[in-house]
């Protein structure tokens, strides 16, 4: 038995069972990590010594009879988390040796949890790409394919989970950053309700849809993983009040009478046979499962990518604003005249990378006078538009079921010179941001040797019902259980 292949729910069983230790544990999934991340790279940084030391001091809570699902477990989280006293870099030169002085609140509650920092996951520089090309330091390969992307930004989590790192992985997902990774790579990613988790020490990316969520190796898991790290949290003022669900006491309820939504939208012409040939097995399962599956209209789905494309821009145009080089962030060495904009312009020049600097300028013009009611405004309207058409759609049926991504995983250097074909990577996933939805991507099938995922969205805060189907489709398939051969 390979420890780092467990689930979490079998991991915890052998631990409490005293069958083996934290340690142990622990001690696998740095094995593994230094033998493959040489030949994946999805580590920015491994934090082997922190990682055994709190795995005996996880060993020392079990001994003493402390309970907890997460309690000795080992994890990865991507590298725009803040990590006290361990480098945060976003895959950015600009915040090349940046260590954060305190933890993001969700590191917090999993370190309070017990679980294990391993290490931190390459990404897209500043959560800014669908590929992990972007990232200044290294490209993630996808373990399925090392020709291939993992996808992203959430990259080197999923990339990572699928080759066994760890057993779990945190991501954060802007417009589809985790469940694109997930579908490219057959894991297990979810998106759970804007506001549902606290994005306080989230490097912040569109502040109006960003979201921290788990990659798992099956469903239960981040059902799991979210009872931890969500609820409301005093340092991010849009986190959400409500009550944190026990998200697996239903998990495994029938879908008899469920109804289901299928936009034809999503199901249209631009979608390629092998694709539809998947999704129309994975609806034909679902069917057998009593769930009830009718096809509807989502007319202005087909706005998501331009309306996301100037939201998130803008956000981000703000957002990036305090890194100047002055207060924190990368400092030139060059020597260059006496004006602010110049020295602006030179630590600016050289800490940021092609695709950081492309959405700054797009999201500073769009929000410049003159532009700002053509394009920005125009978009939140539109946002709302989209917003109000998939919140009564889900008055009516319990979930909306898409493909995560129009194509399984494309190759490395495929497409990073075109990044309008980048953008509409975001096809399917980037509505149900926009409309702070919560989501998953889990495996569905496999073209040509290389996974698919499918996209389940449901009601805000009805994470619940979300991993109700995931988990019922997962248990009559065997898409999950396949692995990287890597």
């Amino acid at each position: 038995m390979n420890l780092n292949e467990l689930t979490i729910k079998a991991a915890r069983k052998l631990l409490d069972d005293k069958t083996i230790s934290a340690v142990q544990l622990t001690t696998a999934c740095l094995k593994r990590i230094k033998t493959t991340d040489k030949t994946l790279k999805a580590l920015i940084t491994l934090c082997e010594k922190s990682a055994l030391a709190a795995a005996h001091e996880a060993d020392a809570r079990i001994a003493k009879g402390e309970k907890g699902i997460l309690l000795g477990i080992p994890y990865l989280a991507k590298d725009n988390l803040l990590t006290k006293g361990i480098k945060t870099t976003a895959a950015s030169k600009m915040l090349e040796n940046y260590v954060a002085p305190y933890n993001a609140t969700v590191i917090a509650r999993l370190e309070a949890a017990g679980a294990i920092l391993l290490g931190k996951t390459n990404l897209d520089e500043f959560a800014h790409g669908a590929s992990t090309e972007n990232s200044a330091f290294f490209t993630t390969k996808n373990p399925w394919d090392i020709k291939r992307v993992p996808g992203g930004s959430s990259g080197g989590s999923a990339a990572a989970l699928a080759a066994d790192f760890c057993l779990f992985a945190l991501g954060s997902d802007t417009g589809g950053s985790i469940r694109q990774p997930a579908s490219f790579c057959s894991v297990v990613g979810f998106k759970p309700s804007y506001g549902r988790v606290s994005r306080h020490g989230l490097m912040s990316m569109t502040s109006s849809t960003d979201v921290v969520g788990p990659i798992t190796k099956n469903v239960e898991d981040a059902a799991l993983v979210l009872g931890v790290i969500a609820g409301v949290d005093e340092y991010d003022s849009t986190s959400s009040p409500d009550k944190v669900d026990n998200y697996t006491k239903n998990i495994s309820h029938n879908l008899k009478g469920l109804k289901i939504a299928l936009p034809q939208e999503c199901f249209g012409s631009d979608l390629s046979p092998a694709v539809r040939e998947v999704m129309d097995k994975a609806i034909s399962e679902l069917k057998k499962l009593g769930a009830q599956v009718r096809e509807i209209s989502l007319p202005h789905t087909k706005y998501s990518i331009p309306v996301y494309y100037i939201i998130t821009p803008s956000e981000i145009s703000s957002n990036l604003a305090r890194l100047d080089g002055f207060r924190y962030g990368h400092r030139s060495k060059v020597k260059v005249g006496e004006s602010l904009n110049e020295i602006y312009l030179q630590n600016r020049g050289e800490g940021f990378g092609p695709e950081v600097k492309r959405r700054i300028m797009l999201g500073t013009y769009a929000l410049s006078a003159g532009y700002f009611d053509a394009y920005y405004k125009k978009a939140q309207s539109v946002r709302m538009l989209i917003s109000d058409e998939l919140n009564e759609t889900l008055e009516k049926f319990d979930v909306i079921l898409t493909p995560t991504s129009p194509h399984t995983a494309f190759k490395i250097g495929g497409q990073d010179q075109d990044p309008l074909q980048m953008y509409l990577e975001d096809t399917f996933v980037s509505g149900p941001s926009l409309a702070g939805l919560p989501a998953i991507s889990i495996p569905a099938g496999f073209i040509k040797g290389l996974p698919l995922g499918l996209q389940i969205v449901g009601a805000k805060r009805q994470e619940a019902k979300v991993f109700q189907v995931a988990h019922n489709f997962e248990q009559a398939t065997e898409w999950h259980k396949n692995k990287a051969k890597i």
